[in-house]
């Protein structure tokens, strides 16, 4: 087995024959010789607009490449179990971890299954109403569910991203994650793929309990002994995963009502931005309707008064979705389907923002209650509904009110107003700035073309629950595991399934 290495064509990447005669060729090999390739990693090189394929392969020339086999779980043979709460990337992925552990996983999510919760999601995009526990945050399969799927991470020092992109396929996933340099799955898969997973958790003999929320805890001497479930069931626990995510917001405070330390954490917050796919297309790639080459994305990031301004979560061919968790506030965020064929692109362009920035008093909510303000007062500029705040970007850069608008993707629809009547001077400032930067990366990116949607303000969870850095149980409750986004150890489905992983690791050594 060996590694060949080189670059062609988006359109020599898709041919079979020319691949098998590459290969060949670098080998010196005869045309009539046999040889074995799968494709091992893949990535897109569109430096000076001439787009070539990186491309990767494993390469036999005596036998077939093997099949990595499927990962077996089974039911525990023993009494142990583990009680999670959320079920999340990190929920599920502690779940599957604890019956290769030979523990019995039991998971409480206060949200519904996929297919109810896809009921609400239509009722909050057509209607406005939002589920307070069943939305785009919370249900099964958590935020992740109904976003794009981005499966890309810079965790790799946490815990093997190969296995879970490997588990991933084993579910249904397509295995170009295994492949791409930026994988994503895509909002319309993911939810069957995430059923997969549970129902393999239950025929192991883990339980999954919908509808079911954590309102209550009992300790005693550092430990949780028991914890109540909708103000209604007691269970008695051994062990908690707490994989709750980044917008649990009554999970910090049970814990801090409880003696919990919990501490403040930075976050960022910001708006996302929508242009059409075809200007992000010509500008990456410098031609448009390329079917041969996936719609086109952007990273960009720069320092703006020594912080970070960058962009977050960016939707090729996808769509702005609202996310509030509760009444009264307004939140944005986008997905993508797997073929990312929508005719617009967005994504979040944010500000770091510290605890500091925000005359930090010691409370560990500083940053939480600031992000609360924001997005109330976003429900009330737009209408207390809802309709999102809308400003075109270069509107924006002037600081004018936009008259008329070319388009958006928010079905809840859009009101006009100025952002700087939503953010404060020191959150604006840093954003034009940064979007000054940026249209000298990607030029006519600053356009009134371009609308920016407000807010984007669940990038990560502004509260830090501390935990023991090797052990991973909270620094004073022994058997309590903060976990993932909602702990603000992770960012993303990928790390936040490593961690969950991790968790029920260091639990299976007690």
């Amino acid at each position: 087995m060996q590694e060949i290495s080189f670059q062609c064509s988006p359109r020599q990447a898709k041919d079979d024959d020319f691949i098998s005669s590459k290969i060949k060729s670098l080998l010196n090999l005869n045309t009539e010789d046999k040889i074995y390739f799968e494709w091992h990693k893949r990535s897109i090189d569109a430096r000076k607009k001439n787009v070539k394929i990186n491309c990767k392969f494993l390469v036999s020339t005596d036998h077939p490449i093997e099949k990595k086999s499927l990962t077996e779980f089974k039911a525990p043979q023993s009494n142990k179990c583990v009680h999670i709460i959320g079920m999340g990337p990190a929920g599920m992925f502690a779940a599957l971890y604890a019956l290769k552990c030979g523990f019995k996983p039991i998971i409480y999510e206060r949200g519904k299954n996929v297919r109810d919760r896809r009921r609400d999601l239509a009722k909050l995009n057509k209607e406005g109403i939002v589920n307070t526990e069943s939305n785009y945050c919370f249900g099964e399969g958590g935020a992740g569910t109904y976003s794009d799927g981005k499966l890309y991470t810079r965790s790799k020092k946490r815990g093997d991203v190969r296995e879970i992109l490997n588990l991933l396929v084993q579910f249904g996933a397509n295995k170009d994650i295994l492949v791409d340099a930026h994988p994503h799955i895509g909002t319309n898969k993911l939810p069957q793929i995430i059923s997969l997973i549970n129902e393999e958790i239950i025929s192991c003999g883990g339980e999954i309990h919908f509808n079911s929320k954590l309102t209550d805890l009992n300790i005693s001497e550092g430990i949780i002994k028991d914890i109540i479930i909708n103000d209604q069931i007691t269970l008695p626990i051994s062990n908690l995963i707490l994989a709750t995510g980044h917008s649990a917001r009554d999970i910090y405070h049970l814990l801090d009502a409880k003696g919990i330390s919990l501490t403040a954490k930075s976050f960022a917050l910001g708006v996302r931005v929508e242009h059409t796919q075809d200007f992000i297309d010509q500008a990456q790639y410098g031609q448009l309707n390329d079917e041969f080459l996936p719609p086109a994305a952007y990273k960009l990031a720069t320092q703006v008064d020594e912080k970070g301004v960058y962009s977050f979560c960016m939707c090729p061919g996808g769509i702005i979705a609202p996310c509030a968790t509760g009444n009264n506030e307004v939140v944005t965020n986008g997905w993508s389907p797997s073929k990312r064929n929508n005719p617009y692109s967005n994504s979040g362009i944010v500000v770091s923002v510290n605890p500091e920035d925000l005359g930090h008093s010691g409370s560990p909510f500083t940053c939480l209650n600031f992000q609360k303000e924001i997005e109330q007062k976003a429900w009330e500029l737009a209408g207390k509904n809802q309709k999102v705040p809308a400003q075109c970007l270069l509107d924006f850069i002037q600081n004018k009110k936009s008259t008329e608008f070319p388009r958006s993707s928010y079905q809840p629809g859009i009101e006009s107003i100025k952002m700087d009547d939503l953010f404060p001077s020191f959150i604006c400032d840093r954003l034009r700035k940064g979007f000054i930067e940026f249209d000298k990366k990607i030029p006519g990116f600053i356009t009134n073309d371009a609308v920016l949607h407000a807010p984007e303000s669940r990038t990560s969870s502004p509260i830090l629950i501390p935990r023991d850095k090797e052990k991973y149980h909270h620094i004073d409750v022994l058997n309590l595991y903060p976990c993932a986004e909602g702990a603000g150890y992770a960012g993303g489905i990928v790390s936040a399934a490593i961690d969950g992983m991790n968790c029920m690791l260091n639990i299976s050594k007690l």
